[in-house]
């Protein structure tokens, strides 16, 4: 059996599906495979009123599982669909700081979109419950971007909020990610794009982060 502890955790971006149904069933199956922190929830180019059906249908599935649903971006339908959280993405440090002053302790707030040092910082000062290196759609090679692997070792050493790093479309990108020191890596098409496979990726993800990624001090 899988132990999470005291190494890199799996997040999930959600895929890009419509139909509430459907995506609901792609990220049950994958959640069936084993031990996931969280799975965020991005909007893509659905209209308001199809993010929130999305929304409703995945949020307590999610739950169910053990892990935390995070909707990217509308607050509104994170207060709806009854989320764990809101994932940030756009607006810069004022936005994080509106999110964290209207929702914070009592909901997760997590950010994206720091490309920088200085933009990481400027993040890490508000306190956030972690700060995501790379776009939720960026997984457009089999590996991470060298970027978001660099700002992940240079920040997990020596700043006290956690980091999500945006791994590629080969499920094993998750362990470049945990050798930066990062607490979690995120996968989107790595788990998504084979239909059928969610399950056995995520388990076999969690096979080797378990016998390979490097341990935390605790």
């Amino acid at each position: 059996m899988s132990d999470p502890q005291g190494r890199c955790r799996l997040v999930l971006v959600a895929p890009e599906i419509a139909d509430p149904a459907l995506l609901a069933r792609s990220i049950e199956d994958a959640l069936k495979g084993g031990d996931v922190a969280s799975v965020i929830v991005p909007q893509y180019g659905l209209d308001d009123r199809a993010f929130q059906d999305c929304a409703e249908a995945v949020v307590p599935i999610v739950q169910a599982a053990g892990a935390a649903a995070l909707i990217c971006g509308d607050t509104r339908v994170a207060g709806r669909s009854k989320a764990d959280g809101i994932h940030i993405e756009g607006g810069g440090a004022p936005a994080l700081a509106e999110a964290m002053e209207r929702f914070s302790p009592k909901s997760i707030v997590g950010v994206g979109g720091a490309k920088t040092k200085h933009a990481a910082l400027e993040f890490g000062e508000l306190r956030p419950d972690y700060v995501f290196f790379g776009r939720h759609d960026g997984d457009i090679k089999p590996e991470a971007h060298s970027r978001n692997l660099e700002l992940a070792e240079w920040w997990a050493p020596t700043i006290e909020v956690p980091c999500i790093v945006m791994g590629g479309t080969d499920p094993l990108s998750a362990l470049a990610i945990a050798a930066t020191g990062a607490e979690f890596a995120a996968l989107r098409m790595a788990v998504f794009g084979e239909e059928g496979a969610a399950a056995r990726v995520v388990s076999e993800v969690n096979a080797v982060l378990d016998r390979e990624a490097p341990r935390f001090d605790m």
